[in-house]
């Protein structure tokens, strides 16, 4: 029992010493950081209901955990080759692109989400 604690809180420490790489080195994470907390003040402003809420709460995860995805697989990349190389190339366009997608699904979610509340005011 008390090694597994010890082992789920040693990955609890990898997990956060992640978030903290990201946070420092990637501007991209900052901004939606950023973005994700003028949503929540928004939401809690606006009065939004609890289920959109949790709709924004899991949006917001769903973008910060594709740019970290993202950097994680920037980062190996970078380690297996740095010579450029169109395979290469290719899996960071595509990595971009989950990022691109999930930012897109999040504006159209908060404007689903918000723009009733605002014109309902």
């Amino acid at each position: 029992m008390k090694i597994m604690l010890r082992k789920k809180l040693e990955s609890f420490r990898h997990a956060l010493s992640g978030l903290l790489v990201a946070w420092r080195e990637e501007a991209n994470f900052k901004i939606e950081i950023v973005f994700g907390i003028t949503a929540l003040f928004f939401g809690f402003l606006l009065r939004i209901t609890h289920i959109e809420f949790i709709i924004v709460l899991f949006v917001i995860g769903f973008v910060l955990a594709t740019e970290a995805l993202n950097t994680a697989l920037e980062e190996f990349c970078d380690m297996v080759k740095s010579d450029p190389d169109p395979h290469i190339a290719k899996i960071k366009d595509l990595a971009a692109a989950a990022v691109l997608v999930s930012s897109v699904t999040a504006f159209v979610i908060g404007g689903v989400i918000f723009i009733p509340h605002i014109f309902s005011t």
